[in-house]
């Protein structure tokens, strides 16, 4: 069995470009992976291209191999949109290789060692909390969510005095207590807005007494021991990682002890190869994961595999692949309403859980061809922020 082919699919997730790509052997199979949507997406399909010149005509069954040839053919260490390109043709090769034996990818991971995925629900706006109440129960009637992810932003934290943004969010997570299901768990997103350790410890602070499931990311990554000063007095469970790109810079954050979470994303760091290695180090620091994935249900299919033989994975984020388009930030439920359709048979929760496909082989899903060709390309890109000075804040 060779790789003789590759097709790069611009295709569409409700309101979000998608790069989604296919491996084709010689045999007949086909393998599957998904990029990470960075934002210049029209820039993956020709790096794509060049990339597939080091697997074209090789067996796909030995993915440690390729993709070691992948990540070390750059003389310099790949970035975002390297390892983008990359994890979706890991993907593909871990699709082509369970394929072969026609066993699910996890049996070729080492077996499952849990019988279901815990999944947690994306909301990421600060609605007010009877409309969060009634969006909860929503969720959690039609698909048994009991975790949930906001954002914690009720003010304009740059046109406000920060004392006041810190006490908004406070006293936001409180009247979500007092008002929502006392079982639900509520984690929120600062979306790596804050520039000051201090700012993001007090923050913390100010929302820990009401018991976030996690706070994540209120810093930028690029300063890592940052996280280190950030997470000592900090009195909830931190959580982070991603926008960190490889081992190395797990490495770092675990060795500082910067997150008691860490959230590789399998689009991110060059796939279930790469992600194995980051959750063995977390392991060794006593440290869970809960893979970041704001992404289709092709990348959800393949954290669902991960996540089965992974030891200590925590949760994984989710999006249904029917319903509210992708928005941040706000006060408001996203009324907008889209539908994946690239994946005929996604994976659904089931009492807040994923199930595993024992009976399917490699991610155990259906790709429609037809759907990615019909639903075309969409242009997407961040909003940056000004502050009241005129200067660019974070995105």
């Amino acid at each position: 069995m060779k790789i003789d082919r590759m097709r790069v699919f611009m295709t569409r997730d409700k309101d979000r470009p998608r790069v989604i790509v296919a491996l084709d052997t010689d045999d007949g199979l086909t393998g599957w992976g998904e990029c990470y949507n960075h934002g210049p997406d029209k820039a993956l399909p020709p790096l794509l291209d060049y990339l597939f010149g080091f697997v074209s005509g090789q067996d796909p069954t030995r993915v440690e191999y390729l993709v070691n040839l992948l990540i070390q053919q750059s003389r310099f260490p790949p970035g975002a949109l390297g390892l983008a390109a990359i994890s979706a043709l890991d993907h593909c090769l871990w699709d082509l290789a369970a394929k072969a034996v026609n066993v699910p990818v996890y049996k070729l991971l080492g077996g499952e060692v849990r019988d279901r995925i815990k999944v947690y629900a994306g909301v990421y706006t600060a609605p007010d909390a009877p409309a969060a109440r009634d969006e909860f129960d929503r969720l959690k009637e039609g698909w048994g969510f009991t975790a949930f992810k906001l954002s914690p932003w009720r003010i304009d934290m740059h046109s406000n005095r920060w004392g006041n943004v810190v006490k908004a969010s406070a006293d936001y997570f409180r009247s979500l207590r007092e008002t929502v299901n006392d079982e639900y768990e509520i984690a929120f997103d600062a979306h790596a807005k804050i520039f000051e350790p201090i700012a993001a410890r007090q923050l913390g602070n100010a929302l820990a007494p009401y018991d976030p499931l996690f706070f994540e990311e209120p810093l930028r990554p690029e300063n890592i021991e940052a996280w280190g000063d950030l997470k000592q007095g900090l009195n909830c469970t931190l959580a982070t990682g991603e926008s960190l790109y490889n081992r190395n810079e797990f490495l770092r954050l675990l060795q500082v002890k910067g997150a008691d979470l860490i959230q590789p994303d399998i689009c991110v760091v060059g796939g279930i190869s790469e992600m194995r290695r980051i959750a063995t180090l977390a392991e060794a620091f006593f440290v869970g994961v809960a893979p970041h994935n704001p992404m289709g249900p092709l990348a959800t299919a393949v954290n669902v595999h991960f996540s089965a033989a992974a030891q200590n994975f925590r949760i994984l984020e989710y999006r249904l692949p029917k319903g509210q388009a992708y928005v941040y930030g706000g006060l408001d439920i996203e009324k907008r309403e889209g539908e994946t359709r690239y994946v005929v048979d996604p994976y659904l929760p089931k009492d807040g859980y994923l199930e595993l496909r024992p009976d399917r082989p490699g991610w155990g899903v259906e790709m429609d061809e037809k759907a990615m060709e019909e639903e075309g390309y969409i242009h997407w890109q961040r909003r940056v922020p000004k502050r009241p000075d005129g200067s660019y804040a974070f995105a």
